[in-house]
């Protein structure tokens, strides 16, 4: 880890001052709103200068932030087996190097924001928060540069099931987009924000994501550019360049920025840090043209086609990239990302022509388990329940472990030419999950006490 150098020091310094130098007497917060909780989900609308929707974002969900981070600090730390300050002095020296100063300045504001409401969070905890989703892949380099074996929980996660389809495939011929999000429940539960942003530069964009988050994280978004972006997880990656711009700086820039699916391969691959490697599933709606972007850090490969369709479920396609990069047994049926890979195939294969928005959201709330062959809500399942996984199964090491699908989004061309999705808190199949009979049940779980909460099912509604 490189030592925090007085030129670090000196521009950290410099983006805390600027962010506390905001007009905190209401003009920076001009134009910024939240709505009432509505069917699960929590809306805010953020625009202006990155110090302004900083501000904003801090000010506006200071409650949520401080409760996320808590969720978020005692999971890493549990998982990694690092005490809080290994992430803040991370994020000092290996990451805020390579975060540009306009993202400097969104993530000092939200610190400012915060502190503005009583929140005595720092900006190296907020970078650390940041980066959440990118600490398992620094980790497990870290521990083995310093001779250290890592702990079996710090593993590229299992998150999310996905797809994007056009052409033939779909009822109008048009793009449609499905994605949930695989989480623990802990963190999963609080994922549940709607962020809505115009940016002094770039383009105005709509993401679900966590409180803290510059970026949406588990990942679904609409740009202006007519670009839906979504993503699943590669399992079992292992890579790490601590010369690299970090993943959640580059997934926000590239949904700013980018106008084309071009633009967002480029952009993604500048400075690619290997931090949360992920297949991303790309829709143009003004071209009818969708793409597969899986992006390793040796290997990437992008697959497009205006007629067909591309699906995502954490297993990696491309063989170079699963040798080289990747501990995952493509050949082993149990694992989950294996299963729901059969159901994806299944699925979508014997639908063409017919895919709308009303498939997407039965495909995402499906129960079939492709290795019992049976209906019967599982790891094995597009609408995931680990919690439900009979024991000793698949690749989640603690069975029934609360962890699952914690929420859904669905778009068209129609509406996403609208900035508009549907959307469900909670697991679309209808199913809530409650913490007290869980914890009862499975006291090696009690860690997460005070943390881990009720995740009721929610209807699909439509945002904004």
């Amino acid at each position: 880890m490189r030592r925090l150098t007085p030129a670090i020091l000196a521009l950290a310094l410099v983006s805390v001052t600027a962010a506390s130098r905001i007009d905190q007497s209401g003009s920076s917060l001009q134009g910024s709103y939240r709505r009432a909780p509505r069917d699960g989900w929590t809306y805010v609308h953020l625009q202006g200068t990155p110090a302004a929707i900083g501000y904003q974002h801090g000010w506006l969900l200071y409650r949520e932030i401080k409760d996320g981070f808590d969720a978020q600090k005692l999971e890493l730390r549990h998982d990694a087996q690092k005490d809080w300050e290994f992430f803040r002095s991370a994020a000092r020296t290996v990451l805020w190097p390579h975060v540009p100063d306009e993202y400097r300045e969104e993530l000092t504001g939200i610190t400012a924001g915060l502190n503005a409401r009583g929140v005595r969070l720092d900006i190296w905890d907020v970078v650390a928060l940041n980066a959440a989703m990118e600490w398992s892949y620094y980790v497990q380099k870290y521990d083995r540069d310093h001779g250290i074996r890592p702990p079996s929980t710090v593993k590229a996660p299992d998150h999310c099931s996905a797809f994007v389809a056009t052409g033939s495939w779909t009822r109008d011929g048009k793009v449609v987009v499905a994605h949930n999000n695989w989480s623990s429940y802990m963190d999963g539960e609080r994922w549940t924000i709607i962020f809505d942003v115009t940016p002094a530069r770039g383009r105005h964009f709509v993401m679900d994501g966590y409180p803290g988050f510059i970026h949406s994280g588990d990942d679904f978004a609409i740009s202006d550019a007519g670009l839906v972006i979504t993503e699943t997880t590669i399992s079992g990656f292992e890579g790490w360049d601590s010369n690299g711009i970090p993943e959640f700086v580059r997934a926000r820039k590239a949904l700013q920025y980018a106008e084309s699916i071009d633009d967002f391969s480029r952009i993604m691959r500048e400075g690619n840090n290997g931090g949360y490697a992920n297949g991303w599933l790309v829709a143009d709606i003004r071209t009818n043209e969708i793409a597969s972007l899986e992006l390793g850090l040796k290997n990437v490969e992008l697959r497009r086609t205006r007629d067909g369709w591309f699906a995502g479920a954490n297993f990696p396609v491309n063989r170079k990239l699963l040798r080289e990069e990747t501990t995952f047994n493509p050949d082993d049926p149990s694992l989950s990302a294996n299963a729901r890979r059969v159901r994806w195939d299944q699925l979508i294969g014997r639908s063409k022509g017919k895919i709308d928005v009303t498939l997407a959201k039965k495909f995402l709330a499906d129960h079939y388990d492709p290795v019992a062959n049976k209906i019967r809500p599982g790891e094995h399942t597009l609408c995931g329940h680990v919690d439900l996984s009979p024991r000793g199964m698949g690749d989640w090491k603690v069975p029934y472990q609360p962890a699952g699908s914690v929420q859904n989004t669905v778009t068209d061309a129609g509406m996403a030419a609208q900035m508009s999705f549907l959307a469900a808190a909670g697991h679309a199949c209808g199913i809530s999950f409650k913490s007290a009979p869980f914890l009862r049940a499975h006291p090696e779980f009690a860690w997460q006490t005070g943390f881990l909460g009720d995740m009721n099912a929610h209807k699909w509604t439509r945002i904004p």
